[in-house]
């Protein structure tokens, strides 16, 4: 329970917080009633079943021993407590109401604390006076000399905190061979049926090593806290009148409080959730350090690219990219030095007909001075690795992946054992026509983010595309997704043309086209499948007219048949689609031959 040290709360917090914001103008009689929701519920329900409240966060339940809750919670801070090296520099990263800070200071540990909640700072200095050493800091936030702590604990705080953040604070802060304690909830297991708010506990330990710690304890407290929920519905349900009235709630806010206990109860019944103390100690610092690269990191990014690619990716580029909160970075770095990253684009999709969020992996460079590593401890593989385990499975930001790596770079990826392949392009080609009309459909230019009628037909052809692909998986191509992927593009200029009939005017479906020295390529297609023939034959015409040589389009073999409908040339390409294998995520079997891509599914066509 134990408030987070890091902005990044889980979405019931979140979802929570927001409802908390409720005013009401009943002066509350609660010394909690300034903690964030729903954290002044539960430190108010303490003391009102209690009659004090010191602690935050789950207590551990020693079957008819432990008489109270007060005893629960105590026990397991004494149970953290007792591990630890005699008096110390400690970093508490989240505070709570200040209880273990002060058991700490009268135990002579030398403890400084951070959370990045004002009302816990304004409570806790309330209780032990302005000059305690805590500051209002989130972790990443958190700056002091290297080696400044010889401790850092977490009690219930990390589940909220990025563990990237987490183990690369820990290894800076860190003495050598200091120890990084936490004590808290986390996933056990998790599959497609089951969320995954949690950290999983697994890959937090895998982490851990991939950058630079050692595990030495690892205590399943899964059983001893697991009451915790039913205490937690209990004391609602007797106190909700006094709860309601001295901190200014409303029944609703109680009722999704209480639901969100009874799932959390479900989740440890069934295994999924778990409780677990872990110990770490700081090894030699790591040969290359894996972290999320940051937007004030841009230019460290773009001169590595430069350096791989041999041309410059301007920063509009860049920001159309990364700039999003939904897509994601992470970047290896030897001493101070970026040498390596691994990039992912967010994606809305349909997954069999059903709307999914995939990620489109993008920028994989790794600076030439270390592509000799090529195994399980090289920048590759940190990044890669670290990147799938974070991000892409059930219930992770994207339930899959996909990408246009060359055959060689899926050969490497096959054998470090992260990606399976799923699928591959192929390229047709066309000879250009005159530039004569079509007796019954013409052509009519998409070039404004503020057309109507053009919005409408695009809505229109995408709904009866996306039917017609019902068994596979496709990236979105609505209107908002024409506007930002084309019409907004900073650096590249397409030729969109809605293709419609001559008389009546319904859309048939809608051309992206590239005209570079290539010759016409037709990068993105909007229509029912039927209708491409129709679309490649008016492709034919303006490629014609644009003076090229030849027009060709890049698709995935699986719906090769579709084009070859129109006839021209098919041939192999050296590009493979790729999928995670590396952590749980749909099956290799169910994705295989499943997707439709195309030029325009890339970030860099």
């Amino acid at each position: 329970m134990t408030q987070s040290a890091n902005h990044n709360r889980i979405q019931d917090i979140r979802h929570y917080r927001q409802a908390g914001l409720i005013a009401a103008a009943i002066p509350s009689t609660s010394p909690f009633k300034d903690l964030t929701f729903p954290l002044n519920v539960y430190a108010h329900a303490l003391l009102l079943q209690e009659g004090k409240a010191d602690y935050l966060h789950y207590g551990l339940f020693q079957d008819d021993k432990t008489t109270n809750l007060k005893a629960a919670q105590q026990f397991s801070t004494d149970l953290l407590l007792a591990k630890l090296p005699p008096p110390c520099r400690i970093l508490e990263v989240g505070v709570g109401l200040g209880a273990t800070f002060t058991l700490l200071r009268q135990r002579g540990y030398d403890v400084h604390g951070i959370t990045p909640n004002s009302q816990q700072i304004a409570y806790i200095q309330k209780s032990l006076g302005t000059s305690t050493s805590i500051s209002c800091h989130s972790l990443e936030a958190f700056t002091a000399e290297p080696g400044s702590f010889d401790v850092i604990l977490f009690q219930e705080s990390a589940q909220y905190i990025e563990p990237l953040v987490i183990f690369n604070q820990a290894l800076d802060l860190l003495t050598p061979s200091g120890q990084l304690f936490i004590i808290d909830e986390f996933t056990l297991r998790h599959d497609a049926t089951s969320s995954r708010d949690r950290h999983q506990i697994d890959s937090m330990i895998v982490l851990a090593e991939r950058l630079g710690f050692e595990l030495f304890e690892h205590r399943d407290l899964s059983t001893m806290a697991a009451p915790m929920l039913d205490y937690l519905l209990k004391v609602t349900r007797t106190h909700r009148h006094s709860l309601i009235r001295d901190l200014a709630l409303n029944d609703e806010q109680l009722n999704q409080l209480d639901a969100s206990n009874r799932i959390y109860r479900e989740k440890y019944a069934s295994g999924h959730y778990g409780y677990a103390l872990l110990r770490f100690r700081k090894k030699t610092p790591p040969q290359w350090r894996v972290r999320l690269l940051e937007k004030n990191q841009m230019t460290e990014m773009l001169e590595l690219f430069k350096n791989t690619f041999h041309h410059d990716m301007a920063p509009a580029l860049w920001h159309w990219k990364y700039g999003s909160n939904a897509s994601r970075e992470i970047g290896v770095w030897r001493e101070n030095k970026l040498v390596a990253h691994y990039g992912g684009l967010s994606r809305k999709i349909l997954f069999f007909g059903q709307p999914q969020t995939a990620v489109q992996i993008g920028d994989v460079m790794v600076d030439a001075s270390e592509r000799g590593t090529l195994t399980k401890k090289g920048p590759f593989f940190l990044m890669a690795a670290t990147f799938l385990e974070r991000y892409i499975g059930y219930n992770k930001p994207y339930l899959v992946g996909f990408g246009f790596p060359n055959v060689r770079a899926m050969k490497v990826a096959e054998r470090l054992g992260l990606y399976a392949e799923v699928g591959q392009m192929v390229e047709f080609s066309w000879t250009p026509l005159a530039k004569w009309p079509c007796v019954k459909t013409r052509l009519h230019p998409i070039d404004r983010t503020d057309d109507p009628r053009a919005a409408a037909a695009v809505e229109a052809c995408w709904r009866k595309m996306a039917e017609n692909l019902r068994a596979a998986l496709v990236g979105i191509r609505d209107w908002p997704y024409l506007q930002r992927r084309y019409l907004n593009h900073p650096t590249q200029r397409y030729q969109l043309m809605l293709v419609k009939n001559r008389f009546g005017g319904r859309a048939r479906g809608i051309l992206v086209l590239r005209h570079d020295t290539f010759g016409c390529e037709i990068v993105d297609i909007i229509a029912p499948l039927s209708e491409i023939p129709l679309l490649v034959l008016h492709a034919r015409r303006l490629a014609g007219i644009n003076g090229h040589d030849r027009l060709f389009c890049r698709i995935t073999e699986n719906f090769a048949a579709c084009f070859a409908a129109a006839g021209g040339t098919k041939q192999a390409l050296d590009i493979r689609i790729p999928a995670s294998i590396w952590d749980a995520a749909p099956s290799v079997d169910s994705l295989r031959n499943h997707w439709w891509l195309m030029s325009g599914d890339t970030d860099f066509r």
